[in-house]
């Protein structure tokens, strides 16, 4: 598991490579990743949007942008968390992905939390050892 905290926000992240739905002859590999958000602050805060950059082991990267996460802005108050299911495909067999929260309090401040750095790795990759 993958975790940091930013302004008293703990995201943690457990990605999972999909093999059943992976196929490696067609260079398509696909993982779910869970995501738990914890308030360990004391002002409530809400979730607005998301940013993700996925690099695949060719050094390729895509952005991702847009509101809320599956469909949600959540609330959280002191002590609270909040937990999703996602999912991630790559043309190659392992990459990893990093990105960052844009939150709100509830006296209108924004602000950036990070989400850790994830390895994406799946079983078909080559490894090399140094």
């Amino acid at each position: 598991m993958y975790s940091t905290v930013t302004n008293e926000i703990k995201v943690s992240v457990q990605p999972v490579f999909l093999e059943d739905q992976s196929d490696p002859d067609t260079h398509r590999y696909i993982w779910a990743y869970r995501i738990e958000i914890e308030n360990l602050g004391s002002k409530t805060v809400q979730l607005l949007n998301r940013y993700w950059r996925i690099t695949d082991s060719r050094g390729e990267t895509q952005e991702v942008k847009g509101p809320g996460v599956i469909g949600e802005q959540p609330v959280l108050a002191e002590g609270e968390s909040f937990n999703y299911t996602s999912g991630a495909p790559l043309a190659t067999p392992s990459g990893f992905m990093v990105g960052t929260y844009e939150m709100t309090d509830m006296d209108g401040n924004h602000f950036d939390i990070q989400i850790p750095a994830f390895s994406l790795d799946s079983p078909h990759g080559q490894h090399t050892v140094n």
